[in-house]
C-alpha cells in the first residue's frame, strides 16, 4: 500500500508513533545487552571465571533470543505486532534488573536466557510494523533510524557504565533494566495494529491457515532463500555481538585504558555504526540490497585489520568509528530485506526466525573470540572475522530475490 509521499520527509502522526516506539524499544534491548559488555570484565574479576564461560553469558543471551524469537514471531502473527511488542518488552526489561541480584553463574545464565526470550522477540515484530507503516521505497531508511535507536541504547549503556561501575559496580549498572518497563504502557496505549496485519489475518481465517515456520522452507527456493539470509545474519551477529563484547576488554588489555577510557571509544565507535546506518539505508532504498550489502562487506572484510595498527588511544578511537561504520552499518539492512522477501502474514516470524538464528549461532563468536585471544595474536582474531564478511558476500550474491530487489529498487 502507498503512505505520505515520497517527496517529503514528513511522517503521518501514526508513523511517528511507530517509529518512535520501535526506536525506544531496540534503544533499550540494545542498552542491555551493552550493560554486559561493560559489565564482562568485572563479572570476570568477581567470579573469578575463564573467558571462555565469561564469552558463553553472552551466547546463552542469543540462544535465548532465537527461542523468543520463535515463539512470539509466530504469536505476533496470530495475535497482533502491538500487543506482543509490549510483552516483549516488559520480559527483558524485568530479567534484566533482576541481574543486580546475581551472585553466581549459574544465576546469571538464567537471567541471560529469560532477558534474551524477550530481546528476542521484540525485533521481529518491531520491525514487521514499520515495514507495515511505510512505503517499499522508505523501509530501508526507517529500519536504519530504527536501529540507529539501538545505537543510542548502546551510548546510554557506555555513559552508564563511566559513571555507575566505578562507583557502584555491576550489579547496581543492570537495575537501569526496569527503564522498559515504562515503554510498554506507551506502546498499548498509542499503537495499532497496521492494515496489512489485519488484511493478512482476515484472510488467513478465512482460508483456515496457520503461521508456522515450515512456510519459510515450502518450495526449494524459499527454503535456499531463508537459509542464505540466516547464513548472512550469522555473520553479522557474529561480527557485531563479537568485537562488541570484547572490543572493551581488547582495548583494556592492549592500551592499558580504564573503563571509563574503553567507553570513550565505544561510544566513537557507535557514532560510526549511527552514520553508516544513514548511508546503507539510503543506498538500499535507492539502488537495492545486492550495491549496499556487496559494498559495506567487502569494506568490512579489510577494515577489521585496522585495529591491529592502533597504537595510540587518539587512532584507536579513529579506528572505532571507522569499524563501526562498515561492519555494523548493515545492521538496519536486513529487516527491510526481510520484509520485502516475505508476505504480511508470516513476516514478524520471518523476521524473528532469520534474525535470531543468527543471533543464536553468531553469538558464539564471543566464546570463539575469547578463545583465540587466550591462545593467539589478535591479527588471528581479526582474520577469523574477516573470512566470515567474505562468506556472507559469497552468500548475498547467490540470492536471487535480493538481484530482483535490486531491479524493483532501480525501476
Amino acid at each position: 500500500m502507498e503512505h505520505a509521499s515520497l517527496r517529503t520527509t514528513t511522517l503521518s502522526h501514526e508513523q511517528k508513533l511507530v517509529m518512535a516506539s520501535t526506536a525506544s524499544g531496540f534503544s533499550l534491548e540494545n542498552m542491555d545487552i551493552m550493560f554486559l559488555s561493560f559489565a564482562l570484565t568485572p563479572i570476570i574479576t568477581d567470579l573469578h571465571i575463564s573467558s571462555g564461560a565469561a564469552g558463553l553469558i553472552g551466547s546463552i543471551t542469543n540462544v535465548g533470543m532465537l527461542v523468543g524469537g520463535a515463539l512470539f514471531g509466530l504469536l505476533g502473527d496470530k495475535y497482533g505486532r502491538v500487543k506482543t511488542f509490549s510483552h516483549t518488552i516488559l520480559i527483558f526489561a524485568i530479567a534484566t534488573a533482576l541481574m543486580a541480584f546475581a551472585n553466581n553463574l549459574t544465576l546469571i545464565y538464567a537471567l541471560r536466557f529469560l532477558a534474551g526470550i524477550g530481546a528476542g522477540g521484540e525485533y521481529g515484530v518491531g520491525i514487521a510494523l514499520i515495514a507495515e507503516s511505510f512505503d517499499h521505497r522508505q523501509i530501508g531508511r526507517m529500519t536504519s533510524v530504527a536501529a540507529i535507536g539501538g545505537q543510542v541504547g548502546a551510548i546510554i549503556a557506555a555513559l552508564a557504565a563511566w559513571w555507575i561501575l566505578p562507583l557502584w559496580g555491576w550489579h547496581a549498572l543492570f537495575l537501569l533494566g526496569v527503564l522498559p518497563v515504562v515503554l510498554t504502557f506507551f506502546v498499548r496505549r498509542h499503537l495499532k495494529e497496521s492494515d496489512d496485519f489485519l488484511a493478512a489475518r482476515a484472510e488467513a481465517v478465512a482460508k483456515h491457515e496457520r503461521v508456522s515456520f515450515g512456510e519459510l522452507f515450502k518450495t526449494r527456493r524459499l527454503a535456499g532463500q531463508t537459509l542464505g539470509l540466516m547464513v548472512m545474519t550469522i555473520v553479522q551477529i557474529a561480527g557485531y555481538f563479537g568485537l562488541m563484547n570484547w572490543l572493551p576488554v581488547i582495548v583494556q588489555k592492549q592500551q592499558g585504558l580504564s573503563v571509563s577510557g574503553s567507553a570513550l571509544w565505544m561510544v566513537a565507535t557507535i557514532f560510526g555504526m549511527c552514520l553508516g546506518m544513514v548511508v546503507f539505508g539510503n543506498i538500499l532504498d535507492a539502488i537495492g540490497p545486492r550495491w549496499a550489502f556487496g559494498t559495506f562487506l567487502s569494506a568490512s572484510a579489510l577494515i577489521v585489520y585496522a585495529i591491529t595498527l592502533a597504537h595510540s588511544s587518539a587512532i584507536l578511537v579513529i579506528i572505532g568509528a571507522v569499524v563501526g561504520f562498515c561492519s555494523n552499518g548493515m545492521f538496519g539492512g536486513y529487516g527491510a530485506v526481510i520484509s520485502q522477501l516475505y508476505p504480511a502474514r508470516i513476516r514478524s516470524t520471518a523476521n524473528n526466525v532469520i534474525m535470531n538464528v543468527g543471533r543464536a549461532i553468531g553469538g558464539f563468536s564471543s566464546v570463539v573470540i575469547g578463545l583465540l585471544m587466550d591462545h593467539y595474536t589478535l591479527t588471528v582474531t581479526m582474520g577469523f572475522l574477516s573470512a566470515l564478511y567474505l562468506i556472507s558476500l559469497l552468500t548475498m550474491l547467490s540470492l536471487p530475490g535480493l538481484r530482483q530487489l535490486s531491479a524493483k529498487a532501480k525501476a
